[in-house]
C-alpha cells in the first residue's frame, strides 16, 4: 500500500491541508506540494495563519486527490502528518529542486528567501487510502507513526 499512496502523492500537485488554529478549530488551505517519498514538501508565507497554527501545534492533515471520469477510478490520500521547518540547507535545495520540477512556474526562481517564506516539511504518520477501483468505498490505512 504504501508504493500505491507515494504514487498517488508523486502524480498530483496540489493539496488540502488543514491545521490547529489556537482556538481549535481547524483551518484547511490549498497549497502547492511536492513530495520525496512520504515526506511532503511546500511553502508558505512566515506572516501567514497556517505558518502561525504549525508553530502553534505541528498536527497537520492532508488531502490529495482529484475528481476522476468515473467514480471507480477515485484514488485519494488523506493522511496525518507532523509539520516542522526546513531548516538543513541540503534539504531544503532539495526540497526546493523537487518543488521546482514538479510546479514549472518555479523554475527560473532561486530558493526564497527565509526571512518572508518558510519551506516546510509534512511527513506522513497516520495514512488511508482510497482505491474506489478495488471496489466502491475501499480504503486502506497503514499506521506510521513511531
Amino acid at each position: 500500500m504504501k508504493d500505491d499512496v507515494i504514487q498517488i502523492l508523486d502524480s498530483r500537485r496540489i493539496m488540502a491541508i488543514s491545521t490547529v488554529r489556537p482556538d481549535g478549530w481547524p483551518q484547511t488551505t490549498i497549497v502547492g506540494y511536492a513530495n520525496a517519498g512520504l515526506a511532503i514538501y511546500f511553502v508558505i508565507s512566515r506572516t501567514s495563519q497556517k505558518f502561525a497554527n504549525i508553530a502553534h501545534d505541528e498536527r497537520v492533515s492532508i488531502a490529495v486527490g482529484e475528481e476522476p471520469r468515473e467514480l471507480s477510478q477515485l484514488k485519494a490520500v488523506f493522511a496525518g502528518a507532523k509539520a516542522s521547518e526546513v531548516t538543513d540547507l541540503a534539504e531544503a535545495e532539495q526540497a526546493w529542486r523537487l518543488l521546482k520540477a514538479r510546479h514549472p512556474n518555479l523554475a527560473w526562481l532561486e530558493l526564497p528567501d527565509q526571512s518572508e517564506t518558510a519551506l516546510m516539511r509534512a511527513l506522513c504518520l497516520h495514512v488511508s487510502m482510497l482505491d474506489y477501483s478495488q471496489g466502491l468505498g475501499h480504503s486502506e490505512a497503514i499506521d506510521l507513526a513511531p
